[in-house]
């Protein structure tokens, strides 16, 4: 039996299906929330292997507290999963200070507080998983969303270092890059203001938000799904370093490497002529 620690716990989303999923193997989870009451009843009906903790992934001291509760109720931490996220729309010019400092503390700088407060005990036991939840956007970048394609960009070349600076210990790193899935990530753009400050960019922005709005619960990804493939991966004999989830985000990455490598090898000469 495993201890499984997941960040953003919504009902309906990524870290409900990864509980649900960790509790149909056998093992213990912890579910942590900004708002924990929603998630009471849930934890009432599956027992004492559930453990509901209030975590805002944003302040290290809730981190540290929470991690700390989980190796004390279940000792120690084999599964972390960096779920909890979000992406705000608007331009690269036009998005607000606070708005991409908001962006980057949530989905970048949260994983490295989480991810430091489990290290220690999983490297103590010589084994465990990382996995960190990226995005399509971590791999394309998204007009409107540049600043949340930034994060995912940054988790990807952090989860890449990490990966090879924990594989002695015998912890692993997975990054999950999923595409459109029917959570509720979309479920805000309907009632969430514009929040773009130059005019040139303001069609483009309303025009996003109105696209998401309107996706919202149409979405082609499957959670469920979604978090079996993932175990499935965890599971292989040699398991990826990514995975992508969801059909057009797996067309969408292979056309994108497909076309990396056309560009990088239609300017090698161009590349290698920067030798002495």
């Amino acid at each position: 039996m495993k201890t499984w620690f997941i960040t953003g716990g919504t009902p309906g989303g990524f870290g409900m299906a990864y509980a649900e999923a960790a509790l149909e193997e056998g093992h213990q989870v912890v579910l942590t929330a900004r708002r924990p009451d929603e998630l009471r009843e849930w934890a009432s009906e599956r027992g004492d292997r559930v453990l509901v903790l209030p975590l805002d992934v944003t302040d290290a001291e809730q981190v540290r507290a929470a991690v700390n509760a989980a190796e004390e109720r279940f000792g120690g931490i084999d599964v972390l999963v960096n779920n909890a996220g979000r992406g705000w729309y608007g331009s690269v010019e036009g998005t607000r200070d606070e708005t991409v400092r908001r962006t980057f503390d949530l989905n970048l700088f949260a994983v490295v507080e989480v991810v430091r407060a489990v290290l220690p005990g999983m490297r103590a036991r010589g084994d465990g998983w990382i996995v960190n939840m990226s995005s399509l956007a971590g791999l394309v970048g998204v007009q409107g969303f540049g600043y949340y394609s930034a994060a995912k960009f940054a988790l990807e070349g952090l989860s890449e270092a990490l990966r090879q600076e924990v594989e002695p210990f015998g912890v692993r790193v997975l990054v999950v890059e999923p595409g459109a899935f029917r959570t509720k990530a979309y479920a805000g753009f309907q009632h969430e203001p514009v929040r773009e400050t130059v005019d040139a960019y303001l069609g483009l922005v309303e025009g996003i938000r109105a696209t998401f709005a309107d996706q919202d619960g149409k979405q082609p990804g499957d959670p469920e799904r979604g978090v079996r493939a993932v175990i499935s991966a965890m599971n292989a004999p040699e398991p990826p370093q990514r995975l992508v989830l969801g059909g057009a985000a797996y067309d969408a990455a292979v056309a994108l490497h497909e076309g990396a490598l056309a560009e990088l090898r239609a300017h090698e000469k161009l590349s290698r002529g920067a030798d002495f």
